[in-house]
């Protein structure tokens, strides 16, 4: 089985055939829960900046600084950036899935709704991924697992949003649609990224990030014109902690993991994201989740799982079937 991962803020990979056999140790399993937390955080981070910040700006320094931050770690490790055009256009692209779009889609979502319930909306990346690869690659085919964990999931995205979204469109339920847009731009970058696999992981993000800014560059000012913005210590320590930890030092490790544990077992870390993102928001921002975000959690877990599989056929292995 293959399968394309793409979890919240990470870089596409597209797995090969023996990530399924890969075995974590107490250093990987170590690893992914660093992970989750680094990710989990961003929701958090993103929570502090939209107080004094706006959404595009947000992104920009974002995307910016954790650009320069891995632009350096390409020239300390003696890599080099590609000069062909082509490949730069496909970064250009990779990065408008990838990082613009759904980057500022949950940006902007959270200034409506919480950290707790964007990082569990953003769970659903998984989901979106498997029916698209389904309907756009002849590689990834719908199982019925698969099948029955996208239904699984969509429940649990309409358990999140409310009943109460039938009686209008009101504007938490808008900021909820485009964290969910975020997932559906994230697993379409899941897709195209496949063109990728054979070039360096760390050279591919820092030029999908390079391309990100030079995007984000004239929307923020023009839009936005953050010059006349002021934010606060806080704010700009959350931005730091945006792009230097929940960006570049998240993508590194990330490579770090798939390159010994493989793609499908990075999908872990989506189960964990919203654990941290809303212990962080609860405890921190004073957040209070109510029943309907744990229920829809439970149920986009569940759906994770069936997608996933591997509970299922250890399960049938333990019973005999």
């Amino acid at each position: 089985m293959s399968t394309t991962v793409n979890s919240g803020d990470a870089p596409v990979q597209q797995a090969d055939s023996t990530d399924v056999n890969a075995v974590m140790g107490l250093r990987e399993w170590g690893l992914i829960l660093i992970l989750s937390v680094i990710w989990g955080g961003s929701f958090f981070f993103v929570g502090v900046a939209v107080r004094e910040m706006t959404p595009l700006t947000i992104v920009l320094c974002r995307v910016a600084f954790a650009s320069m931050i891995l632009l350096a770690v390409v020239g300390l490790t003696g890599k080099r950036m590609p000069v062909s055009a082509g490949v730069w256009g496909a970064f250009f692209v990779l990065g408008a899935l990838n990082n613009l779009i759904p980057f500022s889609l949950i940006v902007w979502g959270q200034t409506h709704i919480s950290s707790s319930l964007a990082s569990i909306l953003n769970a659903t990346t998984p989901i979106f991924s498997v029916l698209l690869a389904h309907l756009m690659t002849r590689e990834e085919r719908l199982t019925t697992n698969r099948m029955t964990g996208v239904l699984v999931g969509w429940v649990g995205v309409a358990v999140l949003i409310g009943i109460e979204s039938l009686g209008g469109f009101g504007i938490q339920v808008l900021g909820q649609l485009a964290v969910v847009g975020a997932s559906v731009s994230y697993a379409c970058a899941a897709i195209y990224g496949r063109r990728f696999k054979a070039m360096d992981p760390v050279v591919v993000s820092a030029g999908m990030l390079c391309g990100s800014t030079v995007m984000m560059l004239p929307m923020a000012l023009i839009v936005e014109q953050p010059w006349h913005l002021a934010p606060g210590a806080a704010t700009w320590a959350a931005l730091l902690g945006l792009s230097a930890v929940s960006t570049s030092l998240a993508y590194i490790i990330y490579f770090r993991v798939l390159a010994v544990a493989g793609a499908t077992n990075i999908l872990l870390v989506t189960f964990l994201i919203p654990a941290s993102a809303i212990f962080l928001g609860v405890m921190v921002l004073g957040e209070r989740p109510g029943w309907n975000a744990f229920g829809g959690m439970a149920l986009i877990f569940m759906g994770l799982i069936a997608i996933d599989g591997r509970l299922i056929k250890a399960f049938r292995r333990r019973n005999g079937r």
